[in-house]
């Protein structure tokens, strides 16, 4: 733990200049533009700011500015969006997180979904306390999303269909099948409710266990969208997926090529 320490004149100068020009985060090419120096010049200045309490580290050349009330440079991140989108980029926020800013669930969730065409070895950092739960995937794939105002800093959010897909690529993103269940019926209530731009979004992704779950699904809660089951049917890849790959599965749908546990099938 940190605790703020004074100042030179020349180094509150720097830091001034550094606070005007950034936003959220401070990173050594930053710095380094800002100031007109070397950047190992300016790794060794933000290195000293962050040892004197004014930076905090949240990663080897990534720094967030800590609030002046604060007494010691030992805090949480204010926005872990905006840590995301400086750690992940190109990313988006997706999943749950998304989910809760679309007003698809109720639920709180404390983990950070990120989506990214980036591969980290570390899937599940935790990041001054903040936990994030990363995918990765392709450039072309890197689509379906808003770009959203946290503060000053912008930063891209699945839109509502997009998210819903995701969800069906893969459950755990939504905790769950169940739970990715309640957000779609909350999609499906919603005014940002959009079949035709789910269906083109699925063919984009050209994800065959999605066709399968959606349209096992929409048969299941919304059978007035013949057209969308219809589409969803007539893309059904060969082979069998389960529901939820995390739940034990009894019965399969044959239609459907899925296997979903036996509570599912009895309500089919």
């Amino acid at each position: 733990m940190e605790t703020i320490s004074g100042l030179g004149k020349e180094d509150r100068k720097r830091l001034s200049a550094i606070f005007r020009e950034t936003k959220g985060t401070v990173s050594v090419r930053d710095a380094a533009g800002i100031l007109k120096v070397s950047p190992p010049d300016a790794a060794k200045m933000l290195s000293r700011w962050a040892k004197k309490g004014w930076l905090s580290r949240v990663k080897q050349g990534l720094y967030i500015r800590i609030p002046l009330e604060s007494r010691t440079s030992d805090i949480p991140v204010e926005d872990p969006w905006i840590i995301a989108d400086r750690l992940f980029s190109p990313c988006y926020i997706g999943g749950w997180s998304a989910a809760e800013y679309w007003d698809l669930t109720e639920q709180i969730f404390r983990t950070i979904v990120v989506l990214t065409t980036q591969k980290p070895r570390n899937r599940a950092p935790v990041i001054k306390g903040t936990s994030f739960l990363i995918r990765t995937i392709s450039e072309k794939a890197l689509f379906g999303t808003k770009p959203v105002w946290r503060g000053q800093v912008k930063v891209s959010v699945s839109d509502p269909s997009r998210t819903i897909l995701d969800m069906l690529i893969d459950p755990k993103l939504g905790g769950g099948i169940r739970s990715t269940t309640d957000m779609f019926l909350n999609y499906l209530k919603s005014e940002n409710k959009n079949i035709e731009l789910l269906i083109e979004y699925a063919k984009l992704l050209n994800n065959g266990a999605v066709f399968k779950r959606l349209g096992f699904l929409l048969e299941k809660y919304a059978p007035d969208q013949k057209v969308a089951i219809d589409e969803c049917r007539a893309r059904l890849t060969k082979g069998y997926v389960k529901l939820d790959p995390a739940l034990k599965a009894e019965r399969l749908i044959t239609r459907w090529r899925l296997w979903v546990p036996e509570s599912w099938a009895k309500e089919s």
